[in-house]
């Protein structure tokens, strides 16, 4: 079941949603410490990180999947969010310098599709922030956060979907080491929870943090080229037929 925009907002405004967001927006910040003069999008949930994010950038938007629904955002002034198709963005190509997607590739159908989209509207060498539940950790493993919802991602699977979509990792980050737990004690030990897992490198993080960019150039398919080039047809010139006359010439019999 596809999640809901008011049990994400929800979420984000319990103390457990307070621990996500800023481990998570914490470790963005160390991706982009600077937005300015930048062209910002957020896609699927993200305007709890785009408040962080977007101070200084020139333009934010915030796109949330129709499925999920749409919240105005921000609260004060003019609304910046809208309800979109995520493999159909009506933004034209190349128009954006960077985009977060949070709590959007594990709900869609097709991430293949959606990083496609993603790349599109990407100018070329603009960078990306992505954030997936873990496929090994405890948050993907219990359903009462949005990290425990749709399809949880393992190293490998985001390095080839990213390899697919021609996106380069340049950083990357795992997160939430707490226990997805609303216990006050667990909130509270939080830090220390972070603090150690991600100073051993534990497995069982609750999420991935990427940072990666577009590429400029795609690589060339050569092997396909060679071999189209081999097997590509010779036609031969093929003597005319010589056209028949309707009603042959009558020879004369002897004598």
């Amino acid at each position: 079941m596809p999640l809901d925009v008011v049990d994400l907002r929800s979420f984000y405004a319990s103390p457990l949603g307070h621990v996500a967001r800023r481990f998570i927006g914490r470790t963005m910040l160390r991706f982009w410490p600077d937005c300015a003069r930048q062209r910002l999008l957020g896609l699927g949930f993200a305007t709890p990180y785009l408040s962080v994010l977007g101070i200084e950038a020139e333009r934010v938007i915030a796109f949330m999947p129709a499925a999920q629904g749409v919240v105005n955002w921000p609260s004060p002034g003019l609304s910046a969010s809208a309800l979109v198709e995520p493999t159909l963005m009506p933004l034209p190509t190349a128009s954006i310098d960077r985009i977060v997607l949070v709590h959007a590739l594990e709900e869609t159908e097709s991430p293949d599709d959606l990083l496609e989209e993603v790349s599109r509207v990407l100018n070329p060498g603009g960078r990306m922030i992505l954030v997936v539940p873990n496929r090994r950790g405890l948050w993907a493993r219990m359903d009462g956060t949005p990290f425990g919802q749709g399809r949880p991602f393992s190293r490998r699977q985001l390095a080839a979907l990213l390899r697919g979509a021609e996106f380069s990792p340049e950083r990357w980050i795992e997160a939430l080491y707490v226990p997805p737990l609303q216990r006050r004690l667990t909130i509270r030990s939080a830090p220390a929870w972070e603090r150690i897992g991600s100073g051993l490198s534990l497995p069982f993080a609750g999420v991935h943090v990427i940072d990666a960019t577009k590429q400029v150039y795609r690589r060339a398919a050569l092997r396909a080229t060679r071999r189209s080039f081999a097997l590509r047809p010779i036609l031969l010139p093929q003597p005319a037929p010589t056209p028949r006359a309707a009603n042959p010439p009558v020879r004369p019999g002897p004598g």
